[in-house]
């Protein structure tokens, strides 16, 4: 099942007087992912590279910063795929040391920078989540809100008009066993809305 991170985790190595400074960290889009770069380039001002990879659906990228075409970005994105993560970004500021590694030792380099800061990451699962909606009278309101927290699902709105009309999140997996619980207490008084899941 894929994975993401709660948290983000950093990781440190000199190889051959070079420092490369490992982050991974949550990412949902491409966007978010040039703006921590660009805060990286404030933070390090004399880093010779910021390289990057981001694993987020169709906004993926692996970008080498300058270093040569294909040993820092990629090999950080093939790092995240092994992993089976998503929503990732992972970066790595190198201070360089005046002493060449050559492509193996900078596809090496990159590579571990990654590995090491994901040894202490915080991974949870990703779940696929299901929206749902229903219209119930006002004397069940009180039920449905119970039932919604006791669920853990995230109630997402609700409208007061000749009915209640809930729109609600919760894991898909334990949405069939909400649906029937609710239809059970509301005795055929609550209305479901298809919605997109």
């Amino acid at each position: 099942m894929p994975q993401t991170l709660s948290a983000p985790a950093h990781s440190e190595l000199i190889i051959k007087k070079s420092r490369f400074i490992g982050c991974v960290q949550p990412m949902a889009d491409r966007a978010s992912a040039q703006a921590a770069v660009d805060a990286l380039w404030k933070q390090h001002p004399g880093a010779a590279h910021v390289c990057w990879a981001l694993l987020a659906g169709g906004q993926s990228a692996a970008v080498d910063d300058g270093e040569p075409g294909g040993t820092a970005g990629r090999p950080m994105l093939d790092v995240l795929r092994h992993q089976d993560l998503e929503g990732v970004l992972a970066t790595v500021v190198r201070y360089f040391g005046g002493v060449k590694l050559g492509a193996g030792g900078l596809v090496r380099a990159y590579t571990d920078s990654i590995a090491q800061a994901l040894l202490t990451a915080p991974k949870i699962v990703l779940q696929r989540m299901a929206t749902l909606q229903c219209m119930v009278p006002y004397a069940l309101e009180g039920l449905l809100r119970r039932e919604v927290e006791a669920a853990g699902a995230e109630l997402l709105d609700v409208q007061h008009g000749s009915l209640v009309t809930v729109q609600l999140r919760l894991p898909q997996a334990q949405a069939g066993a909400f649906v029937q619980r609710i239809n059970d207490q509301g005795q055929g008084r609550v209305g479901w809305i298809d919605s997109a899941a």
